[in-house]
């Protein structure tokens, strides 16, 4: 297994971050794979696909140097920078750091995806980093940007779920279940695939854990001063099907008060709770200040959002009711 020797520094150190290019690339290999991981998935797909096939369709050329950079168990480090850590950054501005990669570091990095060398017609490209960035600012901007703000809101309120995790059980609660191969091994060691490498030491660098809302993840480095895991958040980007309110519990606290209850297993924001409930902006405020009074939520400042949580008070609420 490959595993990343972290030390106190930078354990310590270590936090959450958001990165529109990380949520771009992670939209970008959905449209590739093509097939919807979960219900909120599905009508995404259905609006973009396939005019993205098409153009990749009249771009053969970016086509086969995206197709070359997803690899599969690699992606070309040029087209997933690891966050700089520096303030917030747009995505624009992420996205230069892929444009200025130089010709043949670019090169270098789809041979190391492919694992294989180069197709002919890529070997002596100059504009590779520039073709994949064309293809990333048009997926931000037809795919990703005009849910942006919905994708940003339950990446934050995954970020606030972690957070709680680790203060309650430390970092093997807050990164076990991360993403598949990833988790806390103790002793200072994190593994991050099932992939047998050497360790790797990075004591003393930045450590950045990035939620996206696509079922996709990956690790980022700019050796030896940045790393990230990048991993799929917990709150798909549509909720369906969620859990029934108890019968027990509406008639306890209300049908409409209950419900927010049960909805805030994992924390959202006052606006992601009217879109899932259908209720007024007032009605679900003035029942959030009913159950924080009552002590069965909190609430957390995340970025520019408020999110709400259900407390361990709230949970044994929850949990009884539902075994009635």
């Amino acid at each position: 297994m490959g595993f990343w020797q972290v030390g106190a520094d930078t354990l310590a150190r270590g936090r959450f971050v958001l990165s529109p290019l990380a949520e771009t690339v992670a939209c970008l290999k959905a449209l590739e794979k093509g097939t919807a991981a979960h219900p909120g998935e599905r009508a995404w797909l259905a609006a973009h696909l396939d005019t993205y096939r098409e153009r990749l369709a009249a771009d053969p050329v970016t086509a086969l140097i995206v197709r070359s950079a997803l690899g599969r168990r690699w992606n070309a480090d040029f087209l997933t920078p690891a966050p700089s850590g520096e303030g917030e950054p747009t995505f624009h501005e992420e996205l230069e750091r892929v444009r200025e990669t130089p010709p043949e570091a670019a090169r270098a990095h789809l041979v190391m995806a492919l694992e294989r060398p180069l197709p002919e017609s890529l070997r002596r490209r100059h504009d590779v980093a520039d073709r994949a960035a064309d293809l990333l600012e048009w997926v931000w901007t037809e795919t990703v940007l005009p849910s942006w703000p919905r994708r940003r809101r339950i990446a934050e309120a995954d970020t606030v779920a972690r957070t709680r995790q680790l203060g309650r059980g430390g970092w093997a609660a807050a990164l076990d279940d991360l993403r598949p191969g990833t988790r806390w091994l103790g002793g200072g060691r994190l593994q991050i695939n099932a992939h047998d490498y050497p360790p790797r030491d990075i004591s003393g660098a930045q450590l950045f854990f990035v939620p996206v809302t696509p079922r996709f993840g990956w690790v980022a480095w700019e050796e030896p001063y940045r790393y990230a895991v990048v991993y799929p958040c917990a709150g798909p980007l549509a909720e369906a099907g969620h859990a029934p309110v108890p019968e027990a519990l509406a008639r306890l606290l209300g049908a409409g008060r209950a419900n927010v209850l049960v909805l805030l297993e994992s924390p959202k924001s006052t606006t992601q709770l009217v879109a899932l409930t259908g209720q007024a902006l007032g009605s679900a405020g003035r029942h959030l200040r009913v159950l924080l009074d009552a002590g069965l939520v909190g609430r957390r400042r995340a970025g520019r959002s408020v999110l709400y949580y259900r407390t361990a008070a709230g949970d044994t609420l929850v949990r009884a009711a539902g075994d009635r």
